[in-house]
Formats: C-alpha cells, structure tokens, sequence
C-alpha cells in the first residue's frame, strides 16, 4: 500500500490547521448537517468531514462510522488533499493504491471513495467532504456537482474561522508586548549578583533582592520589619541620612559611600552603597534605588595593609632619628637606601602586577614588565604618555579627570586608597578586567600617584560562568532543576504578600522518544531546544520556565488570581505551541505534550517538592487519559 506523497506546503498547512482549533473539538451542527446532505444526496452510507493532522486523520463530523480518527497511511484523504480534482475511487480493491489497506481488507470494507479537498483562502487544504460506499460503484455527474456544492459550503465556514483565528492571533500579541518591560526588569532584581532595594523615604525596605539577604543574614520578610537605619551601624547613620536628604532636595544625583551594617547575628560587613532616587511627575521622591555590593574582604585587605605601612613608617622615622643622631653612619644609611631602592625597582620590575606610576598632570612616570605584558604598551611608548591615551576606556575618562582634579584640590577621593575593580582598554583595543589599588604619595611637594593593577578578567569570567553553569541547562539554556527549588520559595513569599497564587505546569513530550530513536540524539537535541524557544515565547515575561531532565520540563507562574482556570489557559497555549511542526534535517517533526497543574495558594504553602510531586502525579493522569491533555486537581481528565 504505497503511501500518500507529503504536500509541499506540508508545515504551512500543519501550522493553519493548529490555528483553526477545529481539531479535537466536539461536534458542531453546522458541519453535522452538511455530511448528513452529502450520504442523503449521493445515497451512501458514510459520511466524513475528515482532518488530515501529521500523523492521522481525523473526522471533525462522521455518518456512519463509529471511530474517530484513523492513521494517516490509511487515509483514502491523505491522497484527495494531494490533487487539484475530486479524488473518485469506483473500486477500491481493483486499485492498486488502496487494495491492500487495512480500511478496505479489513472494516469498514471500504469500496467506493469519492473526495473534495476543503481549503483555506490561500489554498491549503486541511482535509476533505469525502462519501463512501461498502461495494463498487460510479459517481455520476449530478451526484458530483452536489458533493462539489457541499464541500463549498464547508469551505467558506472554514475561511471564515481562519479569519477569526487570525484576529486572536493579533489580539494575543499585543498583549504579550505590554507584560515584557516590566518583566526584564523584575530578572534583572531578582538575579542580580550584588544587593539591590528600593528604599522608602522614611528608610524602610519596599523590596529586597536574594543578594542583599545574603549580605546582612536577614530574610526578605524581616528586613521588611526593619528600616536601613536599624541595621546601619550608629557611627554611620548620620553621614548616610545627610546624603539620603540632600539627594531628597535635589543637591545630588546619586551618591556613593562606604558604611558597616550590623548582620543579624551581630557582627559587621562592610559595603559600598550607591543610591539613587526615584521621582513622581511632581519631582518629589517616590522611593530610592540603592545598589549594595559586599567589600568586607577588600577593607580586611586595606587594614592589614595599612598596619603593615605604619610599621614601616614607623620604622623608618626611627631609622631616621639614627641616621640624624649618626652623621658617621650617613654614608652607609645612604648606600642601604640605595640598595633598598633597587630591591624595590627589582620587586616592582618584576611583580605579577602591572605597576604604573603618574604625576600631577596625569602623565605616565613609570611602567614596568608586567604593564607592557597586561596592556600591549612597550615603556619607551607608554611613558610621557596621558594614562587615558592608553587603558581608560573612553566612556570613563571624563571621571577619571575629575577624580584626580578633586584630590589635588581637596585631597578627597573615591578611587585613591581603595581596591577597586574597573575595566579597561589593551592597545589592540580588546577590553579587559582589572583590580586596582591606588595611593598618592608627596614628593618634594609635588604630588604622584602609584598604582598596582592585576588583570582579573579571566577570573571574573570562570566565576560567571560557574554561576550560570550550577543554575541552567546548557542544552536549551532554560534554568534547571536546582533552580526551580531556589526559585519556588521566593515566589511563594512574593504570592503571600501580594495576595496571589504560584502555579507550576510539569510538561512531559509525546513522542518524543520515537524521533530521538529513529532520527538520533543530534535531532532530538534540535527538538528540544526547538520546544524550549518556544515554552519561553508562550509564557508571560514574570513566569519561568525549567527543563528537569530528558523531556521534561516546568513553568512556574505567579501573579495569578486563586483559580485553575488562568492555569489551564496557559497549558493549553502551550500545548498548541509545543504542536506546531518542527523542521529537522531530513524531514519534518511534530511532537505533543502532557501537562498537570499544581496550585498553592500560599495558607500555607507548600514545598517546592510537594508541589512539583502534585503536578508529576496530574501529569501522568494526563498520559493516561490519552496524551496532548492537560490535568490538575479541579479539572481531572
């Protein structure tokens, strides 16, 4: 039985066929009393309205046939979709296309087929008005003109649901471009690596991110209990307070300081706060954005360091008293400087950091080995030269300038004596990452600025990407299963507050072991980067999608009202997306998917384990009831 040849508008047709949502739905008068007419008429004693899906056909309205569906090899209407005339067949065992099909061998005993393709406005057809007979006959020029009839009928209520499906489709997306703004900003806060809050004017806390909790020991729910004051340490209130309320009247843009909280076991932690406001309409304050990143370390480095020069002045005042005491000594102090001296150009010369020296007006006075090797730079080129020609990138100049123009003139400084990390430029132009350490020195009263610059960008780089790595798939990129369980709490918090629901979708793919066996895994890793695209094109920017392992994969969704029913609209948005034909080498694919739904209202809330258990177990009822489903508790299939 040879099968039918694949339309070369295959995908184009699979994909209008998904959009009219006529498959899978129950039966409609309007298509009822058309196949009723078409057995009357032509005196036959079925009927169809038939489908013709990916992998079999079925009959959106049937007379006299007891089944739904049937394999698409088997279908006499897979061949009528292919051909421009009615497909008429007077004797099906005489033609060698059908005499061996299970539907003429075997019941019904098909004999007598005769076909209309039924098609959309730009000429696809999506199935056919077909009549048919248990023993041989012809189909006579009257008896065809009325099928012809009936199938026009059916034809222009099938254009005018394209119509319709088109309009929703419209409708869908431009309510999908209004959620997306908001919903970048809300990952950027909750994943961001350094602390992030907006603040209300009186100090207490409006929203905190993970990172922030970290930093100060507290969670989200008792830093919500507290203001900024309360865990600022007292010696530093008061100068955070004055630049809250000059940035309040408008004197400052931002401002940046370094200050100590209190942790909630006691112990302190420095940070460096960058805060900025947030205005009405009417210029006055709504909250502040602060930005809070973690320099407990770094201060632990500057104090040791700093005891470790006031030793050493500290020792050289008393070698310098010696030397005054001793004038007959003056001779060997001097040839110990010396030889200190080219201990230091030899310790400086030969470092694992890029050593840099400026004067007053900026310009280079010294650049040892490791700076010609970090920055592309010989010596003979860099010295002489303004540091900005060189490393600074341009969109960081301008600040550069004004930092060192403010130390000269009020020796206050936000860079000077400080460990910072800052990017930068090599000659060939490639950026890089770079932690700087920066001290100014008096010199025969002229001031210089030496500086110890370490390239960290391959650091910075193992640390992201171990960050992502421990969070996300590296298949299809989606968060994973670790993920998921950090996540459900967070969002179980957020519903509480806010009065709403956390629902999780758990989805498992139909068919999908049966392309990964016949195609291979490089097809099915294609598949299922394919589905994970489009879970993310199907669900609101505030939702997250997971895959767990194989096949399997999750939606969490908040902001949802206490009901199954947005749940359910979504899953089945899903469903259609994860349909929808898939282009692989060699052959077009279409898989399907099975979705249980789980809800917690919050009072109170459940695990994220018991919760991803309950939406497996409605999953698998999914399956059970005939796969393409979705469950849960309210709506059982």
């Amino acid at each position: 039985m040879p099968a039918a040849a694949l339309p070369p508008d295959e995908l184009d047709r699979l994909s209008m066929l998904d959009a009219l949502h006529l498959l899978d739905t129950p039966p409609e008068p309007v298509f009822d009393r058309v196949t009723r007419l078409a057995g009357r008429l032509l005196g036959v004693p079925m009927a169809l309205f038939s489908l013709v899906d990916a992998d079999r056909q079925w009959f959106k309205s049937r007379v006299g046939l007891d089944v739904p569906e049937t394999p698409r090899e088997h279908a006499f209407c897979a061949h009528a979709i292919g051909v421009s005339a009615p497909l008429v067949v007077n004797d099906a065992r005489e033609d060698p296309r059908f005499s061996d099909n299970p539907l003429v061998t075997g019941a019904p005993g098909i004999r007598f087929y005769a076909g209309v393709a039924i098609r959309t406005t730009a000429g696809l057809a999506i199935g056919t008005l077909c009549a048919l007979d248990t023993r041989p006959r012809t189909l006579g020029a009257e008896e065809a003109q009325a099928l012809a009839d009936l199938a026009a009928i059916l034809t222009k209520e099938v254009q005018y649901r394209e119509r319709l499906a088109l309009a929703r489709d419209q409708l869908a997306h431009s309510s999908q471009v209004l959620v997306a703004s908001e919903a970048r900003f809300r990952t950027i806060f909750d994943i961001a690596s350094v602390g992030i809050a907006l603040v209300a004017p009186d100090g207490g806390w409006i929203s905190v991110n993970k990172a922030l909790c970290d930093i100060v020991g507290y969670s989200e729910e008792e830093l919500w209990r507290l203001t900024f004051q309360q865990i600022t340490h007292p010696d530093d209130v008061a100068g955070d307070v004055a630049q809250m309320r000059a940035l309040e009247r408008g004197e400052l843009e931002q401002y940046q300081m370094q200050k100590r909280y209190i942790r909630k076991d006691g112990t302190t932690v420095w940070i460096h706060l960058n805060a900025s406001p947030k205005r009405n309409e009417a210029g006055a304050v709504e909250y502040y954005v602060s930005v809070i990143k973690d320099i407990d370390a770094e201060k632990l480095a500057q104090q040791q360091l700093a005891s470790l020069n006031t030793e050493l002045e500290r020792r050289v005042q008393e070698r310098t008293g010696e030397l005054l005491d001793a004038l007959e000594r003056q001779r060997a102090v001097k040839e110990e400087l010396h030889a200190r001296e080219a201990e230091l150009s030899s310790v400086i010369e030969n470092a694992n950091d890029a050593y840099i020296c400026l004067d007053e007006a900026g310009l280079v006075t010294a650049w040892n080995r490791q700076a010609e090797e970090t920055f592309g730079w010989p010596r003979a080129e860099a010295l002489g030269q303004p540091l900005e020609a060189l490393i600074i990138p341009q969109d960081h100049r301008e600040r550069h300038h004004k930092g060192m123009a403010r130390f000269l003139g009020t020796r206050i400084a936000h860079a000077v004596d400080q460990r910072l990390e800052l990017p930068a430029l090599r000659r060939d132009g490639s950026a890089l990452t770079v932690e700087v350490r920066i001290r100014a020195l008096e010199i025969g009263g002229r001031t210089m600025f030496s500086a110890f610059l370490h390239d960290i960008s391959a650091r910075k780089q193992e640390q992201t990407q171990r960050e992502y790595e421990s969070r996300h798939d590296l298949l299809t990129g989606l968060l994973n299963r670790r993920a998921l369980l950090e996540t459900v709490p967070l969002a179980q918090a957020r519903a509480s507050r806010n009065g709403k629901t956390v629902g999780m979708l758990f989805i498992d793919l139909d068919g999908f072991k049966a392309v990964n066996d016949s195609q291979g895994h490089e097809a099915g890793d294609i598949l299922l980067g394919v589905i994970a695209e489009r879970l993310r094109a199907g669900v609101r920017r505030t939702d997250s999608v997971y895959r767990l392992a194989g096949d399997e994969f999750t939606v969490l969704l908040e902001d949802m009202a206490d009901t199954y029913d947005d749940a359910h609209t979504v899953a089945e948005k899903l469903i259609s997306s994860i349909a929808e034909p898939v282009e692989l080498p060699g052959r077009a694919v279409r898989v399907r998917a099975s979705i249980g739904i789980a809800l917690d209202p919050g009072k109170p809330g459940r695990s994220p384990e018991e919760l991803l258990k309950e939406a497996d177990h409605y999953m698998y009822q999914a399956k059970k009831a005939g796969r393409g489903r979705v469950c849960s508790a309210r709506h059982p299939c």
